[in-house]
């Protein structure tokens, strides 16, 4: 990347900043841009002119308070507010997964997340299986298998990363087995030798084929109730559609609250049901089964 561009997108980030400020804050003034980009007072001074020039309706200049503040004509013009972005800075605050200085929120709300176990993934191996995966390469690794009392050094071919909601995995080969099966990460205590991989990550048919939940609102709700649960899950005509893989469904399932009979719990307690749970949990050919395959771990 040249010295312009670099500059170019610099300039760019730092209006996105001040737009950002400006809707979910209402103010925004130099001391924000110094604090948050390390520039100098008449950067900051140049960026907000700058800005003002390119969108002189959104902001006024406040002058009791000495900052400027969004107007009421206020329209985004670099940046377009995402709630669910919002929401995953507090949540990565929360997780420690960047430091308050890191954020674009100011003035943080007061907020709390359910925590989450800390996993132990050593940041060389997640290097080395990320390696190979680029790399389309087999990787020797020390794994202690649920399967086996004691770890043990085996091959696998992984071709992608996986998040459950609740621990990462790796997706890959094993040729012991000649299957795809999900390896978890924490579980890898060492990695050595690499060599190229033999399978295809197209061979994967369970990580290639995509399945679509159909959600709809628990029919025994109040219509209220029914209303309610809509607005959480952004339906449209009291359904939506969530496409995962076939590898994931176990995963999406249980975290939806879907891996029950919705019978088995009341209600106001299971909340959403599965309309084409049918054809979800039916297999790849056709084969009829009440509930899908758990997770291939190795």
């Amino acid at each position: 990347m040249d010295s312009d561009s670099g500059l170019r997108r610099g300039v760019e980030s730092r209006l996105e900043f001040i737009e950002f400020r400006l809707f979910w804050e209402g103010h925004v003034n130099r001391s924000d841009l110094i604090e948050v980009f390390g520039v100098s007072i008449n950067q900051a001074s140049t960026d907000l002119n700058r800005y003002l020039g390119l969108a002189e309706a959104n902001m006024v200049y406040d002058k009791s308070a000495r900052t400027y503040v969004r107007s009421s004509s206020f329209t985004p013009v670099f940046h377009q507010p995402d709630a669910a972005q919002y929401l995953s800075q507090l949540r990565s605050l929360s997780d420690g997964i960047i430091a308050a200085d890191d954020s674009w929120i100011g003035g943080l709300p007061s907020f709390a997340c359910a925590p989450t176990p800390a996993r132990g993934v050593s940041p060389k191996t997640l290097r080395a299986i990320v390696t190979a995966i680029k790399r389309h390469e087999a990787i020797e690794v020390f794994y202690q298998s649920m399967s086996s009392p004691e770890p043990a050094w085996r091959w696998i071919e992984p071709h992608a990363l996986v998040f459950d909601g609740f621990r990462w995995h790796a997706r890959a080969h094993c040729p012991r087995s000649t299957s795809f099966k999900d390896f978890v990460l924490s579980r890898i205590t060492d990695t050595r030798s690499s060599k190229p991989a033999d399978a295809k990550p197209s061979g994967d048919s369970e990580w290639e084929e995509q399945v679509e939940l159909q959600i709809a609102p628990h029919p025994e709700l109040s219509v209220g109730q029914r209303k309610a649960i809509e607005l959480d899950y952004g339906m449209e005509r009291g359904v939506t559609t969530i496409p995962v893989r076939r590898a994931l469904l176990y995963y999406a399932l249980k975290r939806l609250g879907l891996d029950t009979d919705p019978a088995a719990r009341r209600p106001q307690d299971q909340q959403i049901v599965l309309l084409n749970a049918a054809e979800v949990r039916s297999g790849r050919h056709g084969d009829d089964v009440s509930q899908p395959e758990g997770p291939q771990y190795a």
